[in-house]
């Protein structure tokens, strides 16, 4: 049978490669005091962004539901696709959970939908999705694409500098940077999603975190990591000096310039630098 790819909302791959690699989602919520809006409606990030500085009041997000899933697994069912579902991150958010029940709820047809904890987020994400997209075109089966999938997770290093902590602080994703509360210094926190939000550590300035970021794209490319990604959040200047690094590095573009959106945004605040990879081998 062919495999279909769905995933959440959280990779934020552009449009044009979400079409381009036939990627089917499911949106995660934000929820302001006034209003529910699924994250896929939410086209202007700016306008976004600014009410974030702007409330009093953080929204929270939450994941899809049970017959979210279904609404977007049947119709691929019936149509004879087999599905590899891939998901945000099970030690940040439930939505892998939601999956997986609604998998449990198609009975024996469930057994044609394998759902994988990326244990990652947003470019990690996305990279181990245009993996299993690759591979289900060339004509595997859903076990072969998702053994795609977890080797792309597996040579896999994405990082990412956020502008403060203040945000996962009051989201409740701070994870192990909770240790870095208490700093009297005003840090930059490098950090990656290893499950859940893990430090790697801490610089004193935005110049700083930038040239941590160039570096770390550097490690990538001496370990052979061709397929790279830059990410950003209302940094779009900086997004593109880092990707001017990579062209230099790898001698190729980038698999995407992306901005990260609203559900992880809300987490983490405007400012955001994210730089990474995986083996391109794994992406064609």
């Amino acid at each position: 049978m062919p495999v279909a790819i769905v995933s959440d909302t959280c990779h934020y791959l552009p449009r044009e490669v979400v079409l381009a690699n036939d990627i089917h989602q499911v949106s995660l919520y934000v929820h302001w005091p006034d209003e529910t809006v699924k994250e896929s409606d939410i086209e202007d990030y700016d306008a976004f962004y600014d009410r974030l500085r702007s409330e009093r009041e953080l929204p929270s997000t939450s994941q899809p539901s049970i017959g979210d899933f279904l609404a977007v697994y049947e119709p691929l069912l019936d149509q004879g696709y087999d599905i590899v579902s891939i998901h945000l991150a099970g030690g940040m958010s439930g939505t892998v959970h939601s999956a997986e029940q609604a998998r449990d709820q198609l009975g024996r047809t469930g057994e044609r939908v394998q759902v994988l904890d990326s244990a990652t987020a947003c470019g990690g994400q996305g990279l181990m999705l245009m993996a299993a997209a690759a591979a289900a075109r060339a004509g595997a089966d859903a076990a072969a694409v998702s053994d795609r999938a977890r080797r792309a997770r597996a040579d896999l290093k994405m990082w990412f500098a956020v502008d403060t902590l203040e945000f996962l602080r009051r989201g409740g994703r701070i994870g192990g940077a909770q240790a870095w509360l208490g700093s009297t210094l005003k840090i930059k926190p490098i950090l990656t999603v290893e499950s859940e939000i893990t430090p790697i550590e801490r610089v004193r300035t935005a110049r700083r975190a930038f040239e941590r970021m160039a570096d770390l794209l550097t490690e990538r490319a001496s370990a052979g990591a061709d397929g790279w990604m830059v990410q950003h959040i209302q940094a779009p200047r900086e997004a593109e000096a880092l990707a001017a690094h990579g062209r230099e590095l790898f001698e190729t573009e980038p698999v995407c310039v992306s901005e990260i959106g609203p559900v992880i945004g809300a987490h983490v605040g405007p400012g955001l630098l994210g730089v990474g990879g995986t083996a391109g081998s794994f992406l064609r």
